[in-house]
This record gives C-alpha cells, structure tokens and sequence, in this order.
C-alpha cells in the first residue's frame, strides 16, 4: 500500500484492463473524432439490457441468453468478462465475510442514515470523481435515481451469501457496476483509457434531458490534468466510504465496534472491491491504513480543486433530497447538520452541506446532541448497550428507507430474486434488540408500529 500511495497521480491514469477490453468488444472501432458507431451504441445497450439476466451470483456460471437472441460477439464479450471477473480473491476469508454481513444486518438502519449522511457526502469531495457522477447521473436532477443505485449494490454485497453464496447477488451487483465504470470511460475519452492523451474538447452542450450515452459524449475532459474517469485512485476512495467511512461513523456515534468486527467489515468491502477492479496493493485492511490513505486521498485532491466547482451543487440536491424524504417536520431537516457532524467542517463547507437550514435547526441539533451524549453517558454506567443515539439514527434511517428503498412507486434496480430478501432484511430491524423496551416504544411513535414495510 505504501508504494501506491507514493505516487496517486500515477493510479489517477490507470484503469481497468479487464473491463476496458469487454466494454472495447462490445462497442467496436470507433467513428473519427466525434464517437463510436450507431451499431456499436446499439450493442452497448443490447449488452445494458442482457446484465439484466445477471440476478444471482449462482447463476453467474450458467449465463447465456437463448441462441439467437442477442449479438454473438456481445455474449462472448460478457461471457468472457463473467469467467475472470467473478473469480473471489484467493485471500478472502469467509469467516470475516459472515462476520461483517452480521455487523450489517445489526445496524442496518444505522449503516443506511451513515450511507446517506457520510459516504455518499465524502463521495464528492473529490473534484474528477464528482465530475464524473455530474454529467453521469446528472445527479442534481436525478438524485433518488442515484441514491438508489448506490444502495442497490450496497444491500446485495453486505447481505447473507452477498459475496460467498450462490443465493447471495453481490458479485453479479460488483460486476454490473464494474462495466459501468469501463463504459463511463470509453464514452468520455471517446476510445480506449490506454490510447487517451492530451484534452478531449468537449461537443455541442446537450440538453437536461438527454440520454446518459449522449451527455458522456458531449462532455469533453482533460487527460493530463485530471487522469481517467473512474481511475484506480477514484475506484480506492470510493471503496473506503463505503467500509471505512462507515466505520468512522459508528465511532462518531459513539457506538464503535470491536477491531474485529471493524477489520471484517474492511475485509468484506475489499473482497467486493477485488470484483469491482480495483487493485489489491490499493486496498486499506485496519482502520488505521484507511484513515492515512483517505486524508491522503482527500488532501490531493483539495490540492488541485476544479473549476468550475460542481461539489456543492451535488451536496445540496442531496441535502434537499433527504429533507423532503422525512415526513415528519421535527426531523426534517436533521440530516443536514448530522452530515456536517459525520463528515466535519471543511467537506461540508467544500460540498454545499452547511448552507440549506437556519439557525433553530443548528441550535437545536447542538442542543440535542448534547443532552443525548449526557443521558448515554449517565445511563450507560448501569445499562451498558443502552444507546439514545442509536434509536434517534434508526428514526431517520427509517424515513430515509422507506422513501428511498421500499416507496413501491419508486422501485429499486434490484431483480425479484434480491429485492424480496432485502424486504425481508428490512422488515426485520423493526425492533432493536440491544434496546430496553420503553425506547423501542418510543421509537414506534417516530416510526411506525411493527414491521418496517414497503409503502403502500
């Protein structure tokens, strides 16, 4: 790790051999200057629609559309890509693999509000990184839609089997999002990453409704200054918000786990970052690894910031997202100084995060953090588990759940197969069993009484 951490404009110009090679089959040569051919678009969303088929990881090894069905170079470019990117790393333990899939399931509705509030937060502190999620997801006027997405491979690696089952559907998730990334890049860079040098100019602007394919396009990027999009270096930070960050937070909360379970937890999420592509040298295995490479990370990029900065224009459609996913008015606006709390000061000054609620809000959250830390610290010297900030982070992580995960008139991209057992997953963190039962019940009264359940 030290070694790749010398030299992060170096990872900043690699990307993902395997994934680049398949996502090049697929499109074919390209058409001059401006972009690839018609047919090699059409066979980039024949290939979108067949990923589709890929529900479990079982059955990853069986895959194959009815004869006839689909472009035969398309299915031999997956078939290929599924053969050597589904293959677990010889170093995972699954012992720990199971030991973080239960961390999860303990503090489900706690790792959502930490998704929401902290990972996805630190996400745009890097300038290329939130670039790239800028013109992808056109992530101001579709932030649900990303949301979403991110949760949608969250639950399925972090679920029992997620990564080690053939029940589980974390590694046909990983892989999906892995040739994703190697599309984002071949559209940008309009070619290969390993041909791509010097400033791409970008095309005629596109309109806001435009399709994904078109807006990457149009968008034009500059090589020498900001690497590739989706790099190594980007791939490496964006795995440690999701394992380390979370970590972090659950410290913050004061509710940290034991070195195990937070070493699982990092081992689990670089299991799932092996399937993504990114490289193991890269990879942080105890907190503190993760804590150096993320400051180093974060601090190379506050080195060189981008102009124009697109940051808090992501931060706030997020912000403004969660307050109208919470219902009830007393909370509404919690998430904005419980993300400013996460993730401190200069990244929510540097993404917009501190800048969307008034003074009541700030005082009173201030006011309530206190008292919660008084009452736990009193409390917990007779009853040891008892935790206050643990049932008001579960009252939020409900509201965000239901709007974001189980609202049936916003599905989630997750096939039957796994949508079900995520359900099922959620139904069940109704009730904390580490609480006495006068906070469950108090919890109720902020949630809802019984079983978490999709809204109707």
């Amino acid at each position: 790790m030290r070694s790749a951490q010398a030299d992060w404009s170096a990872m900043a110009r690699e990307a993902d051999p395997l994934a680049d090679r398949t996502v090049a089959a697929i499109v074919g040569p390209w058409s001059g200057a401006t972009g690839a051919t018609g047919p090699g678009m059409a066979r980039l969303g024949q290939a979108t629609r067949l990923m589709a088929g890929w529900t479990t990881n079982g059955n990853l090894a069986s895959w194959a559309p009815a004869p006839g069905s689909a472009d035969a170079d398309v299915v031999a470019a997956l078939r290929a890509y599924i053969d050597e990117g589904s293959r677990l790393p010889e170093w995972t333990r699954p012992a720990d693999v199971e030991r973080a899939e239960t961390v999860f399931m303990d503090y489900g509705p706690l790792s959502c509000v930490l998704l929401f509030c902290a990972s996805l937060p630190e996400c745009y502190v890097l300038p290329q990184l939130s670039e790239v999620l800028h013109v992808a997801g056109q992530l101001e006027a579709h932030t649900e839609h990303r949301i979403r997405q991110t949760a949608a491979m969250v639950f399925p690696v972090m679920m029992k089997d997620g990564l080690t089952g053939a029940s589980g559907g974390g590694i046909a998730t990983v892989l999906k999002v892995r040739l994703i990334h190697a599309t984002i890049r071949h559209l940008i860079l309009r070619g290969s990453p390993r041909e791509a040098s010097g400033r791409i100019e970008p095309s005629a602007p596109v309109k806001p409704d435009a399709n994904l394919y078109r807006a990457l396009l149009a968008h034009g990027w500059d090589v020498p200054r900001q690497g590739v999009p989706c790099s190594q270096l980007e791939l490496a930070y964006t795995l440690l918000t999701f394992g380390y960050v979370f970590l972090r937070g659950m410290r913050t909360l004061g509710l940290p786990l034991t070195r195990e379970e937070e070493e699982a937890t990092l081992h689990a999420w670089n299991v799932a970052g092996h399937v993504l592509g990114i490289r193991d040298e890269l990879m942080a295995h105890t907190m503190e690894e993760a804590a150096a490479m993320f400051e180093g990370l974060q601090a190379t990029a506050r080195a060189d910031p981008s102009k124009p900065d697109v940051r808090p224009g992501l931060g706030r459609a997020l912000m403004d997202t969660m307050a109208r996913s919470i219902r009830l008015p007393v909370i509404r606006h919690l998430p904005v100084p419980l993300t400013r709390w996460l993730v401190g000061p200069d990244t929510a000054r540097e993404i917009g995060a501190d800048e969307r609620v008034g003074l009541l809000t700030w005082v009173t959250f201030r006011v309530a953090l206190a008292a919660v830390r008084l009452v736990d610290g009193v409390v917990r010297l007779v009853l040891p588990r008892f935790s206050l900030a643990r049932m008001f982070t579960r009252i939020v992580g409900y509201h965000l759940l239901t709007r974001f995960l189980l609202d049936q008139t916003r599905p989630l991209a997750l096939p039957d197969e796994l949508l079900q057992p995520m359900h099922g997953a959620v139904a069940q963190w109704h009730h904390d069993a580490q609480a006495p039962g006068w906070v469950n019940r108090m919890e109720d009264r902020l949630t809802t009484t019984g079983r978490w359940s999709p809204v109707p």
